[in-house]
């Protein structure tokens, strides 16, 4: 079972993602608005009051609605679908809205959260959006409902991988272990793999695993003892990568200081100054 704040993709890792606070997201519609207020104030004056002496007052007035649709509605679709979800009150919060499934959104997602939000959040002043996000688990106003989208945090704190360490059974084993040079991408999938395996399904996590180890012993030797759980394996062979890796680039650096210190020295014969 996962939270709502995790999604389960079809490889069986469970993502973290959370959703935006309600303060998030008001703090964000906030510089919308006043972004959107300048915008129209802007090209208002600028375009569509010189005109009023042009047209008629009927065309007049249907020059501002579509103004006003283009402003309110054109504007935040076009973004949101060329941004894959982002906009200016967005961006600074660090929000992006996600389909349910944590999937970029597009443009039928856009245009049905635009038209939407144009009734819920201008008609009414937020009124409705406020009430509904307050009301339900992932913070949805009423667009969000109708498009299958919320609003993701995207600008937290990035998780850390799990610490490596020797599991006790194969320290004798390891002492002797002969490790070719691994795949970045192959050391890459181990490392996350042991990182995201107390959240994965016992089926998936036992496959993956299983996978893992058999394409990791063509890079080891000798193999480990009969019996050998698979994750303990893929910890015991990455401890002793990174343990070697890190003695190595000790013992570069020290070589490094010797040979700076040789080159810095003075000939034999003379005297340092004092």
């Amino acid at each position: 079972m996962t939270s709502a704040d995790e999604t389960l993709i079809g490889e069986a890792v469970v993502l973290d993602t959370a959703s935006a606070t309600l303060g998030a997201r008001a703090a964000g519609a906030l510089l919308d608005v006043m972004a959107l207020g300048i915008l129209w104030f802007a090209t208002f004056t600028l375009i569509v009051a010189p005109l009023i002496d042009v047209f008629d007052y009927t065309a007049w007035n249907a020059l501002a609605f579509a103004h006003v649709i283009v402003t309110f509605i054109g504007v935040p679709v076009t973004l949101e679908t060329l941004t894959k979800g982002r906009s200016v009150g967005k961006w600074a919060l660090g929000l992006r809205i996600v389909r349910d499934d944590g999937g970029p959104i597009g443009f039928r997602q856009a245009v049905t959260r635009g038209m939407v939000g144009f009734f819920e959040l201008w008609a009414t002043a937020g009124g409705i959006a406020l009430l509904t996000s307050a009301m339900n688990q992932r913070g949805k106003r009423m667009g969000d409902m109708l498009a299958g989208t919320y609003a993701l945090q995207v600008r937290a704190s990035k998780s850390q991988h799990s610490p490596l360490f020797m599991p006790q059974q194969l320290g004798a084993w390891a002492q002797s272990l002969d490790i070719r040079r691994l795949p970045d991408g192959l050391a890459l999938q181990i490392r996350q793999f042991l990182t995201r395996a107390p959240k994965l399904h016992p089926t998936s996590r036992d496959q993956m695993g299983r996978m893992l180890a058999s394409e990791l012993s063509a890079f080891v030797s000798p193999q480990p003892p009969p019996g050998t759980h698979p994750e303990a394996m893929l910890m015991a062979v990455l401890t002793v990568r990174r343990d070697r890796e890190y003695a190595l680039a000790v013992a570069n650096a020290r070589v490094d200081e010797q040979q700076a210190a040789r080159v810095h020295r003075l000939p034999l014969g003379v005297p340092d100054a004092p």
